[in-house]
């Protein structure tokens, strides 16, 4: 599914099965094995537990100096994103990251208008929460589906207003801002970070970086060592990469 473009008045009901990753014509092949250099014993509490913001606006667990690295542009709201995190994520964390072989960022990207509402209270406390609740997030889709056939056809006609009321308005009636904070983000802190203009415009242009530098149109799309995976949108698709690439 092509993205839309998000920080512009956009019909409530979006279809959720489109977010499949698509084959990518004259996509770059996963980047050649990684030399064999010793990696770094891991710190106090392993590999997994550290996590890091990346200056492209990404949370990276695991070793920073990894020798593969590797991406996930993912949506909250996608259910290939959710099968991945929940099927391919654990195999991730615990055969690679864990070694120090393999750092894992995950880069959010739109692709529901829901997805704003979803990114900014689920970075809104920063490293230490940042994939639990993406965990939770992407394990509760079928609740949010729920909520989102329940809306009025009357709300589309509220969404307006900046990006910020926008984002607002769909965590209210998708109950985000109730579900982080059952997970350590009071409701003033949560509301703060909705209304947060530089954090949008920050994932503003990790949405343009992502398609200028890699043509990122779908969602889930793995990027290995600086190349987009073709046709990788399931672990079974992934992992063969990663070996090729090293891991």
């Amino acid at each position: 599914m092509k993205t839309p473009t998000y920080l512009v008045p956009v019909l409530a009901a979006l279809a959720l099965a489109g977010c499949k990753k698509q084959a990518d014509d004259g996509a770059a092949p996963a980047a050649n094995a990684a030399s064999a250099a010793p990696v770094a014993a891991a710190p106090a509490g392993g590999w997994t537990e550290q996590v890091t913001k990346t200056a492209e606006g990404g949370y990276l667990m695991g070793n920073p100096n990894a020798p593969v690295k590797l991406i996930e542009y993912g949506s909250r709201s996608c259910p290939h994103c959710a099968k991945f995190d929940q099927e391919g994520v654990p195999l991730l964390k615990a055969g690679y990251v864990a070694s120090g072989k393999v750092s894992y960022e995950f880069r959010d990207f739109l692709i529901h208008p829901m997805d704003l509402a979803a990114i900014l209270v689920g970075q809104c406390n920063g490293p230490s929460t940042f994939f639990p609740i993406l965990d939770q997030m992407m394990a509760d889709q079928d609740e949010m589906v729920a909520k989102l056939q329940a809306l009025p056809p009357t709300f589309q006609n509220t969404l307006t207003g900046s990006p910020a009321d926008q984002a607002t308005k769909w965590a209210e009636a998708l109950g985000y801002i109730q579900f982080v904070g059952q997970r350590g983000v009071p409701e003033a802190k949560a509301r703060q970070c909705l209304a947060d203009s530089k954090a949008i415009d920050a994932i503003s242009q990790q949405m343009n970086d992502s398609q200028s530098k890699y043509n990122v149109n779908s969602t889930p799309t793995f990027i290995i060592n600086g190349n987009k995976v073709d046709n990788a949108y399931d672990w079974a698709t992934l992992e063969p990469a990663l070996k090729s690439a090293g891991a």
